[in-house]
């Protein structure tokens, strides 16, 4: 089979498309540590509610609200799906006390 896997990638002919991959580059690196960020954030919550640790859990959610927020302004994931969450977790959270 002569393709590989691996499709070998084309390389831009204009300088505009030049500079264009070059700040995807860079977009894709900061949009993928948010990302990352978002995630860690939602399962320090979980892992906090999962021990029954109310305060704890409270406290990190705290924190998790601001970084899933931001998250949402920056484009990087839609309103809904931030609001999801929170409204999950915070659900979650007030289980915790009955």
């Amino acid at each position: 089979m002569a393709s590989s896997s691996k499709a070998k990638k084309k390389t831009v002919r204009l300088a505009s498309g030049r500079k264009r991959a070059r700040q995807d580059v860079k977009l894709n690196a900061a949009n993928s540590a948010l990302r990352s960020k978002f995630r860690t954030v939602i399962k320090n919550v979980q892992k906090a509610i999962v021990t029954g640790d109310k305060a704890k859990a409270a406290d990190l959610f705290k924190t998790a609200q601001t970084v899933i927020d931001s998250v949402a302004d920056k484009g990087i994931f839609h309103k809904n799906k931030a609001a999801r969450h929170k409204s999950r977790l915070s659900a979650k959270i007030k289980a915790l006390a009955a």
